[in-house]
């Protein structure tokens, strides 16, 4: 079972109290993107084996988005932080290097 931390309200939430909203910090294209943007930003999307960054709603608790950082074989959360940034905390992918020496980045 995935567990995240709410880092707005505080509370450990079980999946069944979150929501998903997919892949974390990407550029999302309004009205006056072109046909091949508004596609890319529909369809092309990464799927990596390992760690992501997602987007999550706490929707039964405070409702406010966030962010979690997670690997996606094993579900191992490092961390959780705030929807209001454009990239993750520094010291966040510090310590996801530290767990994982061969891991490329975030981007």
């Amino acid at each position: 079972m995935l567990i995240l931390e709410c880092p707005c309200c505080g509370v450990l939430a079980d999946e069944t109290e979150l929501a998903p909203g997919g892949e974390a910090h990407i550029k999302r294209v309004g009205p006056e993107a072109d046909d091949d943007a508004f596609e890319a930003y529909l369809f092309e999307r990464r799927n990596p084996k390992g760690v992501h960054f997602e987007r999550w709603r706490h929707a039964m608790g405070c409702g406010k988005w966030f962010h979690a950082a997670r690997d996606t074989v094993t579900l191992e959360v490092f961390g959780t932080y705030s929807a209001q940034v454009t990239e993750p905390p520094a010291e966040l992918v510090a310590a996801i290097r530290k767990k994982r020496p061969g891991w490329e980045g975030w981007r």
